[in-house]
């Protein structure tokens, strides 16, 4: 994690069944990958499942995008590094996907999430979750 820009960070090898009859990463895969480093950067400023438990709050992805420019395929390591672009209004969370056999950005990304209390969907991100970045 980075003090400057907080980051999630995954790293791992492209398994076979990720891919494409020609071994290269079918694209819905992306998202799985974005996903997980999410995940690790969520957990790294304790956005965990018992937080949003504790606060009667959830998370939905209302929009997502990858632009895919290199591919990877079966074998080949991957990362994936996403960091935090607002929390006011809702989460913007950017991604960047590299092929490290081949150091090349394999892709870029982005989702956008929103909470939600019950069935409310909020029109601002709640402080308990903008708390938890800024004091990271």
């Amino acid at each position: 994690m980075n003090k400057e820009r907080l980051e999630g960070v995954h790293e791992q090898r492209v398994p076979f069944h990720d891919c494409d009859p020609l071994g290269i990463v079918w694209h819905g895969n992306y998202y799985k990958y974005l996903e997980i480093a999410r995940e690790r950067l969520f957990e790294s400023v304790g956005l965990t499942l018992p937080f949003f438990r504790q606060h009667g709050l959830h998370l939905v992805v209302i929009e997502s995008r990858c632009r895919h420019s290199y591919p990877l395929r079966t074998g080949e390591r991957l990362s994936v590094r996403c960091w935090f672009k607002d929390v006011e209004q809702r989460l913007h969370i950017a991604y960047e996907v590299r092929n490290l056999t081949r150091d090349r950005r394999a892709a870029r990304a982005w989702t956008t999430l929103v909470a939600m209390r019950g069935e409310q969907m909020l029109m601002e991100t709640p402080d308990a979750i903008v708390d938890s970045i800024r004091v990271a």
